[in-house]
């Protein structure tokens, strides 16, 4: 079929001959395994270091980051990155790029090796992760890649609901060596949600993360009554977690994205089967309805902080400067920019940057100008360009394959790269490259077929 073969940026090329490594279609590869590892040590690292022992912070980081990079190696070394072949040079060109703008800064002492190393780290080592792991990764890798993250979803919503209904002073929402103070909440004794995850953010970027792979499988076909009740149970956990989370950005972000399911499940059906489209849909949206109803105090909680929010700050401003930038943020801008790196929670940590350095910029693209001066502005339009190519694949192969499951995957890329603090937070930063990685394995295994049948043994 003509749709397998639309892979963005001419990908892929003619393969080479598949390697042991890589593992036969119906086998967990090890590229697949270094994934899920990643995957489950970004969702858990926060549990270990809130309950467990806080100086494991640093030796988890390294530990993801050298399984990250160690699959960059693997893939280059093993020749297939040439699946990807103009996303990997284009890759290629943009880190030399920003290599030689970081050695720039640091002559002209904006930055230190520290932080430029920092920086090199922030912007570009997940970005070369998904691109190793959509070319490593087999269809059975992917296959269990998307089952983990959305399984995740079991373990998060349970422990968000244990959460929100437990005082702010309860262990469960505190740290070893934090206090009741510390703890953010949405109104007056009910806390925000943090999941496993260390912060606020980083539970509400992984909804957004999951959100199209659980319609994925929501949307799949299925094979027995088990995978239905899977299904509806990641579902409805999804929805749970969501109207819990006490997040302004995790309800609008969920709640977005439903309803593009939703529209999308019934655009891209054939028209045979539009009115079992448009009555799946249907169903979901009674089930959301069910969920918001038993779950109604967390919403009229959720109102309220809507509306405090309402009266404290301008919506349509606060959408502008997360998209565009803070107001002050040109105007601060110089054209080498204050050294790639030098706003991230991690180069302050170590004292490497210096207190006006950190949080330049609240939003993204603040921070990518201020850090990075003329660089940033490229770094920018890149994104841009990326998710307007994004865009025209996406839609392309939703239509070919009658599934919204790429549209959804290009709508989550998209609240990634323009919102997430991805290069200045750890967290934001590793599921970026996770969520990239998925988007791209789709254009590999476009099927959506996340149920396969299973064939008896010869």
């Amino acid at each position: 079929m003509k749709g397998v073969t639309m892979n963005p940026m001419s990908m892929p090329m003619n393969p080479p001959a598949r390697s042991a490594g890589v593992g036969r279609q119906g086998t967990l590869s090890v590229a697949g395994r270094v994934f899920i590892a990643v995957l489950l040590i970004v969702v858990f690292e926060g549990a270990i270091r809130k309950w467990v022992a806080s100086s494991t912070t640093l030796p988890l980081i390294l530990l993801r980051d050298l399984l990250a990079l160690g699959l960059v190696l693997y893939a280059w070394w093993g020749g297939h990155l040439r699946r990807y072949a103009k996303v990997s040079f284009a890759l290629l060109a943009w880190s030399c790029c920003v290599i030689a703008w970081g050695l720039m800064q640091l002559m002209a002492g904006e930055s230190s090796p520290v932080v430029f190393v920092i920086g090199l780290r922030f912007w570009l080592l997940y970005i070369w992760f998904a691109v190793a792991a959509a070319a490593t990764l087999n269809e059975a890798d992917y296959r269990s890649a998307v089952r983990a993250a959305v399984m995740v979803m079991l373990v998060l919503a349970p422990l968000a609901v244990l959460q929100y209904y437990s005082p702010p002073g309860a262990t469960i929402n505190r740290q070893l060596e934090g206090d009741e103070s510390l703890v953010f909440v949405v109104v007056a004794g009910v806390v925000r949600a943090t999941g496993t995850f260390s912060f606020t953010s980083g539970y509400s970027t992984y909804l957004i993360l999951v959100a199209p792979l659980i319609f994925g499988v929501l949307g799949a076909r299925k094979q027995n009554f088990v995978q239905r009740i899977f299904a509806l149970l990641v579902f409805g956990a999804f929805l749970t977690a969501s109207v819990v989370s006490g997040s302004r950005t995790a309800v609008i972000s969920s709640a977005f994205m439903l309803g593009a399911y939703l529209v999308a499940r019934f655009l891209f059906a054939k028209t045979r089967d539009k009115p079992a489209a448009l009555g799946a849909a249907l169903m979901a949206l009674a089930l959301a309805g069910a969920f918001a109803f038993f779950l109604s105090d967390a919403v009229q909680v959720t109102q309220q902080r809507f509306e405090d929010a309402a009266g404290a700050e301008d919506f349509s401003d606060r959408l502008l400067s997360i998209f565009v930038g803070e107001p002050y943020v040109l105007g601060n801008t110089t054209w080498l920019g204050h050294g790639i790196g030098a706003g991230s929670n991690l180069a302050t940590s170590l004292g490497r940057a210096d207190a006006e350095n950190f949080g330049l910029a609240e939003s993204e693209t603040g921070r990518i100008v201020l850090e990075g001066g003329v660089l940033g502005f490229a770094f920018i339009a890149l994104k841009l360009l990326v998710l307007v190519a994004g865009l025209a694949y996406s839609v392309r192969l939703s239509a070919v394959r009658h599934t919204a499951f790429p549209v959804l995957m290009w709508l989550a890329s998209v609240i990634a790269i323009m919102t997430w603090q991805a290069v200045g937070q750890l967290t934001a930063n590793a599921l970026l490259g996770l969520l990239l990685g998925y988007f791209l394995l789709l254009f590999r295994y476009p099927s959506g077929d996340f149920f396969p049948a299973r064939t008896p043994p010869k």
